[in-house]
């Protein structure tokens, strides 16, 4: 089957939704295409689970033909079962499978998957270049600069190994693995392996508004720019991203677009996950409400237990408003 390039993908729209567990699943992604976005990735799938055909895994790769282009993004410690896991995830025809090689939480990188393979980019190189010679679709992976706080970060060095191994295309999050989500996003570093790579590069870390965009995208030179928790509580940052590469002023969403986003995305998990779940899940989106979440309304969605009982409480925000 023929399918774009990542590099296609990105020149078609450089601004990309990030994999954010607990976030970025297909409720989530459908509202952010429909504001925008364009090119997504799932929320990580862990091998063991995908290779145990787990429901949460059947889940999060599922992907209906209006959520593409979408990636898959996978996660281990063995790189024999990331290769079985990334076969898997090939059969759902995503765009590229991404392997996440930067996330720090300790659950994940304490046992050897996520950013832990930063501590050996040797074997980083090895497992991802296996895998990406033995399938017929793109293979990237998601990393960070290091560990931890080098003098000289590898993530330069790193991104020539990985290209010459066959990977199409890298993220950057411009931190180490040790700052987490502290300190400030160094996009250099992006900078840095794009001029030494011919692949794509995503820059990634403190891209939170359309300006961020537009800025990052200059200052760096890279192919692509992703969005990761800027999103969760702003996804017209797409539509306001697309404004601001093409020159034009945009508005912030009003109060009834965000009223009507919260909605929709509580329809919509409701009828994926059904009554109960799909009202405690909607919590995570309450950000979307903006300066309407008051103390008031977030203390009645989240003493809600059904539909009937948040909508009362959208209503009542509304008449008071």
């Amino acid at each position: 089957m023929s399918r774009p390039s990542v590099a296609a993908l990105l020149a078609a729209d450089p601004v990309v939704l990030a994999p954010m567990e607990d976030v970025t699943d297909p409720v989530f992604r459908r509202v952010c295409r429909d504001l925008g976005a364009s090119l997504c990735v799932t929320e990580f799938v862990r091998a063991e689970d995908l290779i145990a055909n787990s429901r949460l895994a059947r889940r999060k790769t599922a992907l209906a033909d209006d959520d593409r282009p979408t990636a898959i993004q996978i996660h281990g410690a063995s790189p024999e079962l990331l290769h079985q896991a990334a076969h898997i995830a090939a059969r759902a025809e995503p765009a590229f499978v991404d392997i996440n090689c930067g996330c720090w939480v300790p659950r994940v990188a304490r046992g050897g998957a996520g950013a832990a393979w930063l501590r050996d980019p040797a074997a980083m190189v090895a497992m991802a270049g296996a895998i990406a010679r033995s399938l017929d679709l793109p293979v990237t992976v998601k990393t960070r600069i290091g560990w931890g706080p080098e003098s000289h970060m590898p993530i330069v060095d790193l991104a020539r190994r990985l290209e010459d191994a066959g990977v199409a295309a890298i993220t950057i999050h411009c931190r180490t693995a040790q700052m987490g989500h502290s300190g400030a996003a160094d996009w250099s570093w992006a900078a840095r392996a794009r001029e030494a790579v011919a692949i794509p590069v995503i820059v990634n870390g403190d891209v939170r508004t359309a300006d961020d965009v537009v800025r990052a995208l200059a200052e760096t030179g890279c192919a692509g720019a992703m969005i990761g928790r800027a999103a969760i509580d702003h996804p017209w940052v797409f539509r306001e991203a697309r404004a601001a590469r093409a020159g034009l002023p945009w508005a912030p969403p009003t109060d009834a677009e965000r009223l009507a986003c919260y909605r929709a995305l509580l329809a919509a998990n409701v009828a994926v996950r059904g009554p109960s779940a799909g009202v405690r899940v909607n919590r995570r989106h309450v950000g979307v409400l903006g300066a309407m979440l008051t103390p008031e309304l977030r203390r009645a969605i989240y003493a809600a237990d059904d539909v009937t009982a948040v909508e009362r409480a959208l209503d009542d925000q509304q008449l008071a408003a």
